[in-house]
């Protein structure tokens, strides 16, 4: 199977058209889809959320011959590539062979794709309002949960998300939750949390004034681990992908950076 072929498939749950559309209409950035084609047959593709040194030696051990990221393995302008500076991942990919895709703001805000997973993770089952609403997709959710305690509802959550670093502020019962995958604690989500009536909010990389806002109207802040909030969804759409792979020569696999969970 070629790289064009994964690229369709990865396509065909999280259409890299939502990348684009995303930035066009939001101003916001991104690098999905191919970084790196070695021109070789893919006969295994190991999923990982970021690209490391450690993941390409992975690589390199089991034989996968193609990384597929959610973080753009290329995302800032590379003017020059080095072994030892920037760039390096991607230069040890070349040397071995190994062909490189991400899949970015399109599987974040895809129809069941990273964000949406977040909040079902949460105990949401649909969202009653989006934040960046998209054709076929969107960012940044708000919901409801049955009451609970907000003891209760982070326990749950450190449980679907296999995490124990969140970090909470509040003691308000939870019911109206404003979530946000990825590093989505700024003045926007802030905002529209807040607009939206939302007693509980859940991102990552929480800055003080945004958590100090927040908490000047009453609001919970829960603050999951960047990679814990968005593994979960990047795992079910690992699982999309094996159910697509079936009846192919191709094999897959799925590593975890234990180090952020």
């Amino acid at each position: 199977m070629r790289l064009k072929k994964i690229y369709e498939l990865a396509d065909g749950i999280a259409p890299f058209a939502l990348s684009k559309e995303y930035c066009e209409k939001y101003g916001f950035r991104d690098n999905s889809g191919i970084q790196l084609d070695c021109g070789n047959e893919i006969t295994s593709v190991l999923f990982s959320l970021d690209l490391s040194l450690a993941v390409v030696d992975y690589a390199k051990k089991i034989g996968a011959d193609c990384i597929f990221t959610h973080h753009p393995a290329i995302f800032n302008p590379l003017i020059s590539l080095d072994a030892e500076g920037r760039g390096r991942e991607i230069v040890e990919c070349a040397k071995a062979g190994i062909s490189v895709i991400s899949a970015h703001l399109n599987l974040d805000a895809a129809e069941g794709g990273i964000d949406d997973y977040l909040m079902q993770g949460l105990g949401g089952k649909s969202a009653l309002e989006t934040m960046h609403a998209l054709t076929g997709g969107g960012y940044g959710k708000i919901f409801t949960v049955e009451e609970q305690p907000v003891k209760e509802f982070v326990e749950q959550a450190e449980m679907r998300f296999h995490t124990n670093k969140t970090i909470v502020y509040g003691k308000r019962p939870v019911h109206r939750v404003a979530s946000f995958c990825g590093a989505g604690t700024n003045d926007d989500t802030v905002a529209f949390a807040l607009k939206h009536g939302a007693d509980t909010f859940v991102s990552s990389d929480g800055k003080h004034h945004c958590i100090a806002a927040l908490a000047e109207h009453g609001v919970n802040v829960i603050l999951l681990t960047h990679y814990a909030a968005e593994f979960y969804g990047f795992t079910r759409f690992y699982e999309k992908f094996q159910i697509l792979l079936k009846g192919t020569d191709v094999v897959s696999e799925l590593i975890a950076d234990e180090r952020f969970l």
